[in-house]
């Protein structure tokens, strides 16, 4: 039987809807989209690179409350109002992350919560 735990963390965003910031079965933690809220304030940083900087702080506090890291990471997806900005995400992602880098997917979509110009959710295999 699989060993299921919710996470929850007040250093990311608290839920606005029917779900978990996280849920970790046995080793694997299946992180929720985080997007660029902080999670002090509960209002929208302004900008696409001060809401990439919030969406990895905000995946990184529930990755920790999880008792991992982004070393863990092992799948990305990243959710761009505007395609234009993935650079930028890589960029800013290289700050983040070292090799070897989780697999990632990049979707460009018409709106996302709140306004946010990006959104991102991930899989952390914990490895002992």
């Amino acid at each position: 039987m699989a060993n299921r735990k919710i996470i929850l963390t007040p250093d990311a965003p608290a839920v606005s809807g029917i779900y978990s910031q996280a849920v970790c079965i046995n080793d694997t933690v299946y992180l929720s989209g985080q997007i660029g809220v902080d999670p002090g304030t509960m209002l929208m940083v302004e900008g696409i690179e001060a809401q990439i900087h919030r969406v990895f702080q905000n995946l990184r506090a529930v990755a920790s409350a999880a008792d991992s890291s982004f070393n863990d990471l092992v799948k990305l997806n990243v959710y761009l109002t505007d395609l234009k900005n993935f650079a930028k995400v890589n960029e800013i992602m290289a700050g983040y992350f070292r090799q070897p880098y989780p697999a990632r997917s990049a979707v460009g979509v018409a709106k996302l919560p709140h306004g946010a110009l990006v959104e991102m959710d991930g899989v952390l295999v914990i490895q002992d």
